[in-house]
């Protein structure tokens, strides 16, 4: 297992006076890590958008679609989650060691929200192993350098990027960011990633938006399928493709008609 310094986590200092994105995602799932000010910001974002909670499930349920996928038929024995938010059942370690054991997972996230909690992050199966690191998607050359320490680069990784990337903004260069963290991947290495979607239940998602840009410290950004699209450039999408969230190889016709103004998709790196 990796390690983060207890009384690091438990001094990690956030303002519960103001809404979080972490803390509001949680209560969308129906979780208690969260304040008076993310529900009162959650519940605005619902009266905007009501499909929200429903969104945010299928959001969650694509990450476990994809990680199963991942680890059983792509073979992949190496994971690097970057905006893993705060842990709940079915995260990426669970998921991926249910099928290998072996696998080795690397959570990053640079917020005090989530490192709080990050020894929750750090229960492996004896085979693997689990690591988290704090640092920020804005910088993913010290991601990259951080993860190393558990994963080897030499070997495919999945890069896991669920409903983080509306956090960096248009001019933080997002496509870059992607770009540098692809590229430092092997053959044979897979890129999956969410996106709330600008173009699925557009007016709705409009409200939502200008709702949480007001009431939470982190930004958002939704982009539409044409702008989420670029982000697997160089890479070969598996079926289905680019498809809402809901719809990537879901489980059962229920799932496949759960709400999900998202974008996602799984690619592989030639």
């Amino acid at each position: 297992m990796g390690d983060v310094s207890a009384d690091r986590a438990e001094r990690a200092p956030f303002d519960t006076s103001v809404a979080h994105v972490a803390r509001v995602y949680d209560y969308w799932l129906g979780g208690k890590d969260n304040f008076a000010a993310d529900r009162a910001a959650a519940d605005q974002a619902i009266e905007a958008f009501p499909g929200i909670p429903l969104s945010a499930r299928s959001n969650r349920a694509f990450q476990a679609r994809a990680v199963r996928f991942l680890a059983g038929d792509a073979g992949i024995r190496q994971f690097l989650d970057i905006g893993t938010g705060i842990p709940m059942v079915n995260h990426t370690h669970q998921v991926a060691q249910a099928v290998a054991p072996e696998s080795r997972v690397v959570y990053t996230d640079n917020d005090p929200v989530v490192l709080a909690h990050a020894r929750a992050l750090l229960t492996s199966s004896p085979e693997g192993r689990t690591d988290y690191v704090d640092a920020d998607l804005c910088d993913p050359q010290t991601i990259l350098d951080r993860a190393a320490r558990t994963l080897d680069f030499s070997r495919p990784v999945a890069v896991m990027l669920m409903a983080i990337l509306q956090h960096v903004d248009d001019a933080s260069d997002p496509l870059g960011i992607v770009a540098t963290l692809t590229g430092a991947l092997p053959p044979g290495s897979y890129l999956a990633l969410s996106h709330p979607a600008s173009d699925i239940d557009a007016e709705a998602m409009a409200k939502m938006a200008a709702v949480l840009n007001e009431m939470m410290a982190e930004k958002v950004t939704f982009r539409d399928r044409a702008a989420v699209a670029p982000f697997f450039d160089g890479l070969e999408l598996v079926e289905p493709g680019l498809v809402q969230a809901s719809k990537w190889r879901p489980a059962s016709e229920v799932e496949a008609s759960s709400p999900a103004a998202l974008w996602a998709g799984v690619a592989r790196k030639p």
